[in-house]
């Protein structure tokens, strides 16, 4: 087994027992109470899996700052920093997380008219669209009423929600910006960097900070996690990019080359047009439903031909390793050597 090979597998073990965690305490959070249909709803993509990066990483660095063994302490009733409020729940604050990523899901699904998530009808397609935007407003809310259930203290427990709300508001910003970038062929490669530190890495940056929110830790350690979930949520973004393009639409759970075909601006379109390729006729049709496997191949391998396919993985790369930077903040421990590990995963995973 080689060292990459190695510390997948050790990632892969510690985002599955989290994982576990997680899934367990979303029907506690969530329960299916009437109406049934609108909560069977909210609950479809929650039900259908996912890895749970964000919520991990949010309890790996709780466990880091209490500096205890990862997965040697319940979470509910969890050391903080401060002898004031000695112990909080922040699995409460990581389902929150991850209960804002299923909205924002479920709401993208609908103004792309994807028909499948996580290998399942979106839930557009598996309800209808009334009751999947309902859904999708219901979790948005659910998720605050879930922060603050975590017992923290009450300047803490604001100061959570306020992280929540702004990320909430960047998240629509930059799926507004996405949406705009569509019918724009002058789109810089800074500006789809800001767009997708807004609609994905904020989250990102959330997942990280908010534990060390209602822990109590200095603003200087917030502000670095916060960081450190900027800069590998967008790592993690390009990635996706490149996911798009590579891995089979089996293994993805949806349409391979499905960005390609929306006309969606991506880092590797935007860097493939600056070397002079006519990204507009890559692929002839404009519907995911009638794109082949042969017309996604050969605007792959006309995507390599410039180099683009590679640029994005490095500037992935790069951001990686400016986001571990930020965990200097952290107490030298094994959770924080999983989050250095975790944030290589984010750039290096098959899908």
């Amino acid at each position: 087994m080689t060292d990459q090979e190695a510390r997948e597998a050790t990632v892969l073990a510690t985002i599955r027992e989290r994982r576990e965690i997680v899934n367990d305490a979303i029907p506690e959070e969530i329960p299916i109470a009437a109406p049934e249909r609108l909560y069977q709803a909210s609950r479809y993509l929650l039900d259908a899996g996912g890895k749970r990066l964000r919520p991990t990483i949010s309890l790996l660095v709780a466990e880091s700052l209490a500096d205890v063994e990862p997965g040697s302490t319940g979470y509910r009733e969890f050391p903080t920093l401060s002898a004031e409020y000695p112990e909080i729940d922040v699995l409460s604050a990581a389902v929150s997380v991850e209960v804002i990523q299923s909205f924002t899901l479920i709401h993208d699904d609908i103004m792309d008219d994807d028909d499948l998530r996580r290998g399942v009808p979106a839930v557009h397609r598996e309800f209808d669209l009334e009751t999947a935007i309902l859904a999708g407003d219901t979790l948005y809310s659910k998720a605050f009423e879930i922060m603050l259930g975590t017992g923290a203290a009450d300047d803490r427990s604001v100061r959570a929600l306020d992280v929540l709300a702004k990320t909430c508001t960047e998240i629509c910003e930059g799926q507004a910006l996405d949406v705009e970038f569509e019918d724009r062929e002058d789109v810089a490669i800074e500006e789809y960097l800001h767009m997708i530190e807004q609609k994905t890495a904020v989250l990102y940056g959330a997942a990280a900070s908010l534990p060390a929110v209602l822990m109590g830790a200095d603003d200087e350690t917030i502000d670095a996690l916060y960081q450190y979930g900027l800069d590998v949520g967008r790592g993690f973004q390009i990635q996706d990019d490149v996911l798009d393009l590579t891995v089979p639409s089996e293994k993805l759970g949806k349409q391979r080359g499905s960005d390609l075909v929306e006309n969606k601006r991506t880092l590797i379109t935007l860097h493939a047009r600056e070397q002079g390729v006519d990204i507009a006729n890559l692929v002839e049709t404009d519907s995911v439903e009638a794109v082949t496997e042969a017309e996604i191949d050969e605007a792959v391998a006309t995507l390599e031909d410039a180099g683009s396919i590679e640029f994005a993985r490095d500037r992935a790369e790069t951001l990686v390793d400016s986001g571990k930077s930020h965990l200097d903040v952290l107490p030298d421990n094994d959770a924080r050597k999983l989050l250095e590990q975790t944030a290589d995963y984010l750039i290096e995973r098959g899908y």
